[in-house]
């Protein structure tokens, strides 16, 4: 049984990772959950406290992740319409990834605000806003899922 919660672990450990720069996954839950198989193993390498403390911040980070580009965009002059640009630039984008993940929720933001009757000026600024929030959120997920897969291994090896 446990190697079946080894090698399950690993493959949602590897989902997780993906599902960082991946639009459609939410990865650092899904790496939490491949650490949790582990912790169900024999092995129990962590304690309870250690796991309801990362559980705490996979919660955290996910929210704050859907947050920040939606501050950026406001922050810098944004609207509804320049926010729903950068969602659909960024399920557009993944299609032709690698650049498309970081153009495309620029150019949506743009569009969109654009598409609401905004100025150039103004659209072009949502964009960045939108770029800088994607990229903050991108980092701050890949770093959890990150140290997530870190400890995987290190317990596991």
């Amino acid at each position: 049984m446990d190697i079946f919660l080894y090698i399950f672990g690993g493959v949602l450990i590897l989902i997780g990772l993906c599902g960082c720069i991946l639009p459609i996954l939410p990865g650092p839950p899904i790496s939490f959950i491949g650490l949790l198989l582990l912790q169900l193993s024999s092995k129990h390498p962590f304690t309870s406290k250690y796991m309801w403390l990362l559980a705490v911040i996979v919660v955290v980070v996910t929210i704050i992740d859907n947050v920040i580009p939606i501050f950026g965009t406001k922050k810098l002059g944004g609207t509804k319409w320049g926010t729903w640009g950068a969602t659909i630039g960024l399920i557009i984008g993944f299609f032709f990834a690698p650049y498309g993940i970081i153009i495309g929720p620029f150019a949506g933001a743009v569009i969109g605000e654009l598409l609401y009757g905004k100025d150039s000026k103004v659209a072009f600024k949502s964009g960045i806003g939108s770029l800088i929030g994607f990229v903050c959120g991108t980092g701050l997920k890949l770093m959890t899922s990150g140290w997530i897969t870190y400890e995987f291994f290190k317990a596991l090896f």
